[in-house]
């Protein structure tokens, strides 16, 4: 074994320790394999910087773009509080209804953004037809994967092990290529769904309100500043309540006029009567600090604290925000966003003491008080979903049909091979912005940065693995283990090994790194490697059976008020599923 197979193979393996563990974030995770391969010299700074122009990169980035650009028009929101009416009549028909047209949209959009749109209206169906959220989120989630294998464009892994296989001398693969494969999925996935898997879901999240499901009934009181306080004259932010008892203030009544969500910079008096939160411990406390009078306990519900001015509203978020890994504190939360933090579902648990220091995680959900004027820059904001009901008034429908029209345009060009599917994307998402069905700040703002940087990272090291001879390496230690059984049986464990190590670690990074030892196998057996490329394509796609193993189930896992096993119990079968229709279809679909 050479130095730099070595090398490669040590930053490979820190690579998926790192991504296991997610000690960083899985953008910076990239970026320092980039670097390392760079100042270890492995590979050359215009090989290792290419990951940036890379046609799956760009790709992936304008295809942000164009699902943005159709959810401004109010086009899937339009089509998802439809199916109200359908969820009234019959839960298993508004079931299938839904998973049928998620998945379809799912096809040809991100699916993270189809997810994050249906949450809000399935939370508010479920209110309706009083059933749990529960029962409702998983198979959203699920659905979005069933369809976002069907075309080329479904997923950012199908781009990138499409674009991967370009670099590597392969063909690239066709926007309906993966169809047959796909369609065949879909149709299992939704029987199993309908027949089974519903049904081994639990009603985990009650269907109560917000402020019931975050059980703030223990952690809200009201108190009235005496003369003798010693935060009569000081401004909240100096108070003594925040600084020794870390109350939250959420309302400030003054006479017969309250005051919803006070600034930091307003006066207290003696007299205010003060709505706060804060831990059960610091209420028996309150009770005995000078010139603090706590009011009998009251039994609280979402009307007590909704308003005129403000309202309660339930934030995820996601695996790509700029507050994973981060503090309320640490991103100075209320100042920055002007939201109050009530509580944060954390790990499956809910959270009322010591938010402001605690980590937030993807899937995390928090309990927000804000006022109605913020919310719809909230619902703009990249750093969290807000899966409350949704507000249409900014909604461009007269851009509805332009933005369909440009869709069709991209996918037909793409499928007709009248442009490469980058150039057709990209042009999509010019005309997209010159149509005004989006903002070109907006169109910014739709790229998920991290996953750029995370896939020019990966990239970087699927190239280090090729150019080392790393990945003959590797695909020579599995033919020896299980070459002997068949190229048939060799697809068959690729599809196996993607499954599990996608459960833990980014679908992209896993398509990005097995990409390279599955082609380097296939040459190695003289075999075409599109089969091998097709297990990984198809098995990085599909993950059931973790929170975390794919981004659609991150979303759902906290709003679902989920437990890891859960998931386990539902997606495990499923997984089987398609690894078992995977072995015996895909060698006959894609002949060896």
């Amino acid at each position: 074994m050479t130095f730099e197979i070595a090398m490669t193979l040590a930053i490979l393996l820190a690579a998926i320790i790192l991504f296991v563990t997610e000690k960083l974030p899985v953008d910076l995770i990239a970026l320092s394999i980039m670097v390392s391969l760079l100042a270890a010299g492995i590979i050359p700074v215009e090989r290792g910087i290419a990951g940036f122009s890379n046609p799956a990169t760009v790709t992936v980035g304008a295809m942000f773009v164009l699902s943005e650009g159709l959810f401004r028009t109010g086009a899937v929101n339009f089509i998802a509080r439809a199916l109200t009416a359908v969820a009234r009549r019959s839960y298993w028909l508004a079931l299938f209804t839904i998973m049928v047209t998620v998945g379809a949209l799912s096809a040809f959009i991100n699916n993270t953004a189809a997810v994050a749109v249906f949450m809000p209206i399935l939370l508010g169906i479920a209110r309706t037809t009083k059933t749990s959220p529960s029962r409702w989120l998983m198979p959203l989630s699920f659905a979005s994967m069933f369809g976002g294998v069907c075309t080329l464009i479904g997923t950012s892994t199908n781009i990138l092990v499409s674009a991967s296989a370009q670099e590597h001398g392969q063909p690239a693969f066709g926007m309906f290529e993966f169809a047959p494969l796909g369609l065949v999925m879909f149709a299992v996935g939704l029987l199993y769904m309908m027949t089974i898997g519903a049904r081994l879901i639990p009603d985990r999240r009650d269907v109560g309100d917000l402020t019931q499901t975050f059980g703030m009934g223990d952690y809200l009181t009201e108190i009235t500043l005496l003369p003798e306080a010693k935060s009569v004259g000081k401004p909240v932010r100096e108070s003594r309540l925040g600084r020794e008892f870390d109350v939250a203030i959420l309302e400030v009544r003054r006479g017969s006029q309250p005051v919803m969500l006070p600034s930091p910079d307003m006066i207290l008096e003696a007299g205010d009567q003060l709505l706060v939160r804060c831990s059960v411990d610091k209420i028996r406390t309150l009770q005995k600090a000078v010139g603090v009078e706590l009011k009998p306990s009251t039994k609280w519900h979402d009307e007590d604290l909704v308003t005129d001015e403000t309202t309660l509203a339930e934030a995820v978020i996601p695996p790509n925000s700029g507050l994973v890994g981060r503090s309320l504190s640490q991103a100075r939360f209320r100042n920055r966003f002007g939201a109050v933090v009530l509580a944060i579902r954390h790990h499956g648990q809910v959270l009322h003491e010591n938010l402001a220091t605690t980590t937030l995680l993807a899937g995390d959900v928090l309990l927000l008080e804000v006022r109605r004027a913020q919310l719809p820059i909230l619902r703009r904001n990249q750093q969290f979903i807000v899966v409350s009901e949704m507000d249409t008034s900014e909604f461009r429908r007269s851009k509805i049909l332009p933005a369909f029209l440009v869709i069709l345009g991209v996918v037909s060009s793409a499928t007709f091979g009248l442009f490469p599917i980058v150039t057709s994307a990209l042009i999509g998402s010019v005309l997209l912005v010159l149509l005004g069905c989006l903002s070109l700040g907006e169109a910014y703002r739709a790229v998920e940065w991290r996953v750029i940087f995370l896939l020019a990272g990966v990239l970087t090291l699927g190239a280090a693995l090729e150019e080392t001879g790393a990945a003959g390496y590797l695909s020579s230690w599995l033919i020896e283990s299980i070459g002997g059984w068949g190229s048939v049986t060799l697809i068959s464990a690729f599809y196996l090994i993607t499954t599990v190590l996608t459960q833990v670690v980014s679908n992209n990074a896993t398509a990005v790194l097995l990409t390279p030892i599955a082609i380097a196998a296939a040459k190695a057996l003289d075999v075409d490697a599109r089969p091998f490329l097709v297990a990984v394509t198809f098995a990085a796609s599909t993950s059931f059976m973790t929170p975390v193993g794919y981004q659609t189930n991150t979303l759902v896992y906290g709003p679902g008020q989920y437990r890891f096993r859960d998931f386990i119990r539902v997606g495990t079968p499923l997984n089987v599923i398609f690894w078992l229709l995977a072995t015996f279809l895909i060698p006959r679909i894609w002949p060896l």
